[in-house]
């Protein structure tokens, strides 16, 4: 865990002194731009500590895998979920360690996030300090096939927010070749792209505590749809629901963008596609209180949370805005340690890096 530590540390204060060696991007809203080499070294501090370890999750079974099976084209079948075994493929072409496996997704994995947070963030030390201590760096160590799939739609926010259907598309096809969970994110680009805070975001608010009021009924239908695939054994999983307290810090960042939303969507017209993501993200987490497996899909909609948070300070008067910036900080701090020590009692280890 001391290893987990050290990168929060290392990425906090690279990230925030990159904001203050910042310059203001000459477009409307005000944007600002990192200090790249700042951001650099947050990337290699994110990626090592990654794609180094040995553990956490499933990254032993994938280790696993890719040590005992092949993956050469020929041998693979072109159905489903076959992008990762070419990944695998071509990597098993050139090293049949598997820590190759787990450096390379989480090179791409890291990367892709850090420069969608370098573009739309507005302060992007928040950002990466909250992508750590919510437990979405941790995750992306657990689920590393779907948090891949997930990076790469994340990376394509720009036709989300210009309105580039098509281009969008053709990143979803790609993305659910990782995973073919990404596939959901063809409603749900026509689901977003519209004004917050209307009916339909009630509507799908209230659609989540009807679900919550009525789990029983909708699993049995849920289940039986898709019993005949191969989510179908996601109907034995008994590993009960998310954290009534998970639901809660993601909550915050969304009814504070409510009360603000006059002034957030004066200072970025658009950010009304990132709220409309964060609310489903809401309304997953606030399903997965019953059975974890549907905060899976968290993991696609989570990252916009990132984004959502690092302009919410800014909604404050600006003598407040120290006090809420260090809110968040001390906050999620102890949500950090609550949940990897206390509760989950995360343990890192590698062949590389000791402590």
């Amino acid at each position: 865990m001391a290893i987990l530590w050290m990168n929060l540390f290392i990425v906090f204060v690279a990230s925030y002194t990159s904001r203050y060696l910042s310059s203001n991007m000459a477009i409307n809203p005000p944007f600002i731009k990192p200090n790249k080499f700042l951001m650099f070294i947050c990337s290699i501090s994110l990626v090592t500590v990654s794609g180094l370890r040995n553990n956490i999750g499933d990254t032993y079974f994938y280790m696993h895998s890719y040590r005992i099976q092949n993956f050469s084209i020929n041998s693979i079948d072109f159905k489903g979920d076959f992008g990762f075994n070419i990944l695998q493929g071509i990597l098993q072409s050139f090293s049949g360690d598997p820590q190759i496996l787990i450096f390379t997704t989480a090179l791409i994995t890291n990367i892709l996030i850090i420069l969608v947070l370098y573009k739309y963030s507005r302060m992007i030390d928040l950002s990466l300090y909250v992508y750590i201590t919510s437990g979405m760096y941790t995750v992306s160590m657990n689920g590393i096939r779907q948090y891949l799939a997930a990076a790469i739609l994340f990376c394509a926010t720009k036709f989300l927010l210009t309105g580039q259907f098509k281009k969008y598309l053709l990143v979803i096809l790609f993305a659910s070749t990782i995973h073919n969970s990404a596939l959901v994110f063809i409603p749900i680009y026509f689901i977003v792209r519209r004004e917050a805070w209307t009916k339909v975001t009630f509507l799908i608010l209230a659609l989540a505590v009807l679900i919550v009021l009525g789990f029983n009924e909708f699993s049995n239908f849920l289940f039986s749809t898709i019993k005949d695939t191969h989510y179908g054994q996601y109907s034995e999983f008994s590993e009960g629901g998310a954290s009534v307290l998970r639901v809660i810090v993601n909550a915050v960042p969304v009814i504070i963008a409510f009360l603000g939303r006059e002034k957030l969507k004066y200072m970025w017209p658009k950010s009304d596609y990132i709220v409309n993501l964060s609310v489903i993200n809401l309304v997953f987490l606030i399903v997965s209180t019953q059975n974890w497996i549907f905060a899976r899909f968290t993991i696609y909609f989570s990252l916009y949370n990132l984004i959502l948070i690092s302009w919410i300070v800014l909604l404050f008067k600006y003598n407040n805005r120290r006090f809420v910036y260090f809110s968040i900080i001390v906050c999620y701090l102890v949500f950090f340690y609550y949940e990897q020590v206390i509760s989950l009692n995360i343990m890192y280890d590698s062949d590389f890096l000791k402590w």
